[in-house]
This record gives C-alpha cells, structure tokens and sequence, in this order.
C-alpha cells in the first residue's frame, strides 16, 4: 500500500489517501472503511445522453466519486476456493473485491447528489478516507501497518492428505487459499489393487508437482519458508517426489529453495484450519518469530495452555476481560479485528478504550487477523481473551462489582434524601 496524502490533526479529524496495491491491502482497507465515512474513488458509471434529434446514447464514463459509506463487503479468493475441494486444474489468479456502497456526497456532472452508487475498489487507483468519527489509535497503527514496504506472502504451505492437496500464501494478515487438487486413490488390495493404487499416487504427485509450480513462488527472495504438512508419511513422500522431480527437470532453482526453505511438519488433520498447529511448530517459530502471523499462533497458544493449567489467569468474553483491565491484570490482550469492524461507534470505541488501557499499564496487545486460522479461532471465543499477570477469580470479581455498584446506588440515595430534605 502507498500512503499518498495524510492529513490528520491531533484531534483525529481528517483525511488520509492511500493507493491499494494486492489483496492485502484490500484487507486493510475493509478495516479502516466504516458506516458514515466518507470515501473518494474512480468509479465507472453509465451515462446516457440525448442527442438533438431524440435518440439517446449510451456510454460508460471513469469519474471520482465521494461517498457517504452504507456498506462494505470484502471477498477473497480463498473464500471461494473453500467452497470446492477441487479447482480448475488451469489455475485462477487470487484476486480480492472490495465493493463500498453508499448515498453521493459530492456532486459532479454525470451524477446526482444522494444518488446511491457502489465503488468496485481497484489495484493502484487512489482512495481518500475521511473518518465520521475521526482517526483513532487503531485505524491510524493500521494505516501505519499497511505502508510498510516489502510486504508479501512469507510462508508457502502445502497441506497434505492421500490425494488432496491445498496450497496455501501466509502473509502478514491474510492466509490465502490459492489453489486446491483432489486426485482419487484407490485402495492398496490384491496385486492388481496394488497397481492402480501407485499409478493414482503418481498422478498426484505429477499434478501437486505442476500445481506447486504454478501457485507457490518459490523463487520470490521474501519468502522465507515452504511448508510440506500432513498427517501420516504423506508430507515426505511428497517433499521427496517433489526433489527429485526437480533434479529429473533439471529445475536448479526449485531444488535449492525446497532444500534451503522446505520444513516438513506433523499435522492432526489433511485440512488448512491445521495451518494453526504448524504456526505453532518449534521449526516455524524459530525462522518467523518476528512476523505477525506468528506472534499470534503464540500467544494464542499460550493462552490455551494458561486455560488448561491455571484459569483463574485466563479470561475471556468482553464483560470479564474488561473487568480484568480494570484491574491492571492483563499480561496480554488477544483481540479480533473483527470487534474493530463493529457497526456501532460506540462499540469500536470500547475496545479501542480497552487496547490503549492495556498498552499505558504496561501490558501486550495483539490485534489478530481473522483472515488467519489463529484470528478465527479466537472469533470462536467472542473475539476477545486475556492472558492475566495474577489470577483472579471471576465469581470473587464479579461479587464484588456488584458490592461496588450496590454501594454507589445507596450513597446516590442517600444524597438525594439529604438534597430533599
């Protein structure tokens, strides 16, 4: 993403304009744009014209429009490809569509204020954002997030079963499920049984093979692993096939990258959700510690393991997280974009309120990514958990909030008596 003009004040009112580049950065953008805001992009809208003599004629026009947002809809390729456990064998190129609906704001020559009109976001054309409610901490760390240069998926991974394959691009924010094979293996019976079932192996190591070619880029310097996981022996029959394919193609460059980049790595499930437990592998960690992804896959791992051996220090839910906070206790706040993304202001604000009060008493906050498998498991549990500095007990907190509050309601009373008197 390009930052091509910021202009906020210390006060939050503003605009910023950014250029999209790839599909994370549609991402961001889903992030930052909210109901109310006010968003300048090209749009193509038809226009029809009257001639002199009566006939009318047609034609599509490019023009800027500014709209007043009603709604925003992000799709990603992988969203697509979860659909289907097979995809086309040609490949498709992995394209997201961010579309912004919205009343016009801004009149122009070819379109009516209040017209209702939906952008369809494009690569490399610019887009101004100016915020309903002004550019809060988390919306300007994203903005800051997403300039970053020399972006890009870090880690390839092909997720293996007998006869499926999924091909997988982690980037900073996003896991993008880029292509899909499914090849029928017919079990290993009697000696002809045996036959059929080798030459079906085979194919579905040639079609992973031209697959692999097509969807992972290997060669790309930013890519830092390449990930063969499965269940079973199934991951190092195919890193072996894969090697020696190579040497057969005399295909040097694939031979050093599956050699200096290739991690073999034990999975419970043939399925990309078991992505979350090759985060978490000793191997990956050590070559991606500094990345997003990988923070998260931690810290979401520690916070399980806190549940399972001491709960009073592992809280989640808003209500009680937030009465841990209160308390200073929070170690490490795990917090889902998707709460950012709350049509309700005064929701957003909340936890943008939360994330700031963690960070000033010293604690951690990571904002997950609900395009990774670690951001949709902690959307499972309500989006928001705590890893805590000393354990509380929820029921003992609880209690005595309501003493608190009970407190608070009788000295309002007895001020009232007293103003009545």
């Amino acid at each position: 993403m390009k930052l091509i003009g910021k202009h906020v004040d210390k006060h939050g009112a503003g605009h910023v304009t950014l250029r999209p580049e790839d599909d994370e950065d549609m991402w961001h953008l889903y992030n930052l744009i909210q109901k109310g805001d006010s968003v300048r992009a090209p749009a193509i809208r038809r226009v029809q014209k009257t001639s002199s003599t009566g006939s009318i004629d047609s034609q599509r026009v490019r023009l800027n429009l500014t709209l007043e947002v009603t709604n925003v809809e992000f799709s990603s390729f992988s969203a697509a490809a979860e659909q289907s456990s097979s995809v086309d064998p040609g490949g498709s190129n992995n394209s997201a569509a961010l579309q912004i609906a919205g009343r016009v704001i801004v009149e122009n020559s070819h379109v009516k204020l209040g017209a209702f009109h939906t952008l369809d976001i494009e690569a490399n054309r610019d887009v101004r954002i100016e915020k309903a409610d002004g550019w809060d901490s988390i919306a300007l760390s994203r903005v800051e997030e997403a300039i970053v240069p020399g972006r890009g998926a870090e880690v390839g991974a092909i997720v293996c079963g007998e006869g499926t394959a999924a091909f997988c691009l982690l980037s900073e924010h996003m896991t993008l499920v880029t292509h899909r094979i499914s090849v029928p293996i017919p079990r290993k019976a009697a000696s002809a049984g045996s036959s059929q079932h080798e030459k079906a192996l085979t194919r579905f190591y040639s079609t992973l093979y031209d697959a692999f070619i097509r969807h992972i880029p290997f060669a790309n310097p930013g890519l830092k692993a390449i990930v063969f996981a499965s269940p079973g022996w199934v991951r190092d029959s195919v890193y072996d096939y894969m090697l020696l394919e190579a040497g057969r193609r005399s295909d040097k460059t694939l031979q050093r990258a599956l050699r200096e980049k290739g991690i073999k790595i034990h999975i419970s499930s043939p399925h990309v959700h078991s992505l979350v437990e090759v985060l978490k592998s000793p191997e990956i960690v050590a070559q991606l510690k500094e990345t997003k992804f990988a923070r998260e896959g931690l810290a979401l791992d520690k916070f399980h393991k806190m549940l399972a051996t001491d709960e009073l220090r592992a809280w989640y839910g808003p209500e009680h997280v937030i009465l841990a906070s209160n308390r200073g206790a929070i170690g490490t706040l795990l917090i889902s974009d998707e709460l950012f993304r709350a049509s309700d202001p005064a929701t957003r604000k909340k936890y943008v309120a939360l994330v700031e009060e963690v960070q000033q008493k010293g604690g951690d906050a990571v904002i997950f990514s609900s395009m990774h498998e670690s951001g949709q498991q902690l959307n499972q549990l309500s989006g928001i958990a705590a890893v805590l500095t000393f354990p509380l007990d929820i029921e003992v907190v609880e209690a005595e909030e309501k003493e608190e509050e009970e407190q608070r309601k009788r000295q309002e009373m007895e001020v009232d008596e007293k103003e009545e008197g």
